[in-house]
């Protein structure tokens, strides 16, 4: 008698809502950007379900400038527009996720609740073994009262409440037929648009880790959920020179600038990037640039200089820190440099994967006196302000 195959695992695919602005944080840029533990809130979700065996790919709905800050998707992600609304942006995940088979395990979760652990999202998945629906809970702790006018009224029985966390499990038919069914309908998660359905939806222990943020307080509570230490703010200084020569391609700044004359050196001479290089370094007390890429090297012949600046930057989060702000200043007489100024910063920041409202770049001219002043060379000065955990 011939045994029959067992039957393939259903996928299991992911949902990560990123496309809201956290106006009640308080902060200059999207909630999930901010920065936590050295790497965007947003990330910490990404990476930990790119870190689980089970999970084979995913949707992120942001935003594009959400897209450029949170770097590169894990792979099998794609992303997704958001809507208007929560809801709407699930919709367009689904959307997304159309080739996907009605069989396959989704989670919906939002990306301001940075900590998702391993031993949630396998508790979810074992519950839609029996269930089409799945969430994580927690009991609620405190004293609850009605509020009435200011004013403390009844006290409301808490034993028959649960505190709902995200991320919630369904399988993708399911979760599919209750965004189709509910054109109307608006809620706040989507479990009760699955419950709208008739469908019975388990309730799995939640993790306190996962709390969400909401208010510019809650970065503090959740350092101190996921162990992050407390930072320190280093600041280094970079400087370099470059002579000016002929027959040479001009860069300044991570951009080629049309000149008479370029730069002379090993690599493409940019003294702007090399000097944010050695600023960044500098904080970091890791040398600087010749150390790392040192000019008797021959593979650094004619190199860009952006590879340089992005090491930098490896280093940064390498040891759980991040860029607050970066500042440059370019000394030179000619050519100028406002025109190029807008250009050099957007590339700046797009190498450090940083905001644009972090870098500054400015210039000078020593009033034709010395080098710079009779055009034989360009220098730049550079100061790098970073965030590092204490050791």
């Amino acid at each position: 008698m011939t045994e029959s195959a067992p039957s393939p695992v259903p996928r299991v695919a992911v949902v990560l809502l990123a496309g809201g602005q956290g106006a009640r944080t308080g902060f200059d840029l999207p909630k999930q950007l901010a920065m936590l533990g050295g790497k965007p809130v947003l990330r910490w979700s990404l990476d930990a379900f790119a870190a689980h065996p089970a999970i084979s790919g995913g949707v992120l709905v942001a935003n594009t400038d959400v897209m450029a800050a949170a770097g590169q998707l894990p792979d099998g992600w794609i992303s997704a527009d958001p809507g208007a609304e929560r809801q709407q942006s699930v919709a367009h995940a689904l959307a997304a996720l159309a080739d996907w088979p009605e069989d396959t395990r989704v989670l919906v979760h939002d990306a301001a609740r940075p900590g998702v652990t391993a031993e949630v999202i396998d508790r979810l998945l074992a519950a839609l073994d029996d269930a089409e629906a799945a969430i994580p809970t927690l009991p609620v702790p405190d004293t609850l009262v009605e509020q009435v006018a200011g004013s403390a009224g009844e006290v409301v029985d808490r034993s028959t409440l649960a505190r709902v966390q995200t991320p919630q499990a369904f399988r993708l038919g399911t979760l599919r037929r209750a965004h189709a069914e509910a054109v109307e309908a608006a809620a706040t998660d989507d479990a009760q648009l699955v419950r709208r359905l008739g469908v019975t939806v388990a309730a799995v222990p939640g993790d306190a880790r996962l709390h969400k943020l909401t208010y510019a307080e809650d970065m503090a509570i959740l350092a101190g959920l996921l162990g992050i230490g407390t930072m320190r703010t280093a600041v280094g200084m970079g400087y370099d020179v470059h002579r000016l020569v002929t027959d040479k391609p001009l860069w300044i700044g991570g951009i080629e600038i049309a000149h008479s004359h370029g730069l002379e050196g090993h690599s493409d001479a940019d003294v702007g990037l090399h000097a944010l290089t050695d600023a960044i370094l500098g904080a970091l007390g890791d040398g600087d640039i010749g150390d790392h890429f040192p000019p008797s090297d021959p593979q650094w012949r004619g190199a860009a200089s952006h590879r340089f600046l992005g090491f930098a930057a490896e280093r940064v989060a390498a040891r759980g820190g991040r860029i607050d702000h970066v500042d440059l200043t370019i000394i030179a007489e000619a050519p100028k440099i406002g025109p190029h100024r807008a250009a050099i910063r957007a590339r700046i920041a797009e190498i450090l994967a940083i905001p644009l409202e972090r870098v500054s770049v400015k210039a000078t001219t020593t009033e034709r006196l010395g080098f710079t002043g009779r055009r034989e060379g360009i220098s730049a000065q550079a100061v790098a302000t970073l965030q590092l955990p204490e050791n």
